[in-house]
């Protein structure tokens, strides 16, 4: 099972890193200034420390209700050394079929919050109309999202930390580890045992 996630990880990554290298993409000079520090290997790879913060960063962009989620969590990530695919794909977790059930828990989450803590309202008693939701509070949506963001990049390093240690192979514990695994193998090939 972990092989074959690794293998379409992998696949994935190899697409966009040579989406990324294009000609086309090339001809923008403005554009590789920003593309530029995402062709680190290191922030491509899957390693304990990179995954987990590429993961929250991925999360915590997810949760806010604002358009470029994807394009601000990819810039995060190369800023703070995490892993990019994995920032990204973390931002698919609020789509278009999952944002309303998600916009409307963070407002629960909000109102149980100023309930249960007794936090005042930022916003007084003010509404947000969207389309297809109706009416929301918009003091308990705000305060909703903002601490479930917190609250899933909080989780996030002690999960993965936590899966790294049950399943090495597939999040190695750092990039030396994954350097060194692939550089005993080429010795082993090299010099097979007589």
């Amino acid at each position: 099972m972990s092989i074959v996630i690794k293998q379409r990880y992998l696949r994935l990554v190899r697409r966009a890193y040579r989406f990324l290298r294009s000609p086309a993409l090339k001809k923008r000079s403005w554009l590789q200034k920003i593309i530029a520090p995402m062709f680190d290997r290191e922030l491509w790879h899957p390693c304990r420390e990179t995954v987990s913060s590429g993961l929250a960063l991925g999360l915590f962009f997810a949760m806010l209700p604002i358009p470029g989620q994807m394009i601000m969590a990819a810039i995060s990530a190369v800023k703070l050394r995490g892993n990019i695919p994995i920032a990204i794909a973390a931002c698919w977790i609020t789509n278009p079929i999952t944002q309303g059930f998600i916009w409307r828990l963070q407002e629960s989450f909000g109102d149980v919050l100023r309930s249960t803590f007794g936090i005042p309202m930022v916003f007084g008693h003010a509404e947000v109309t969207v389309p297809t939701l109706g009416t929301l509070n918009a003091g308990s949506f705000i305060l909703g999202f903002l601490t479930m963001g917190i609250l899933l990049v909080a989780l996030t390093y002690p999960v993965i930390y936590l899966i790294s240690a049950v399943v090495p192979k597939l999040i190695p514990k750092n990039r030396y580890q994954r350097a060194k695994a692939k550089f005993i193998a080429r010795k082993e090939n090299q010099n097979p045992p007589s």
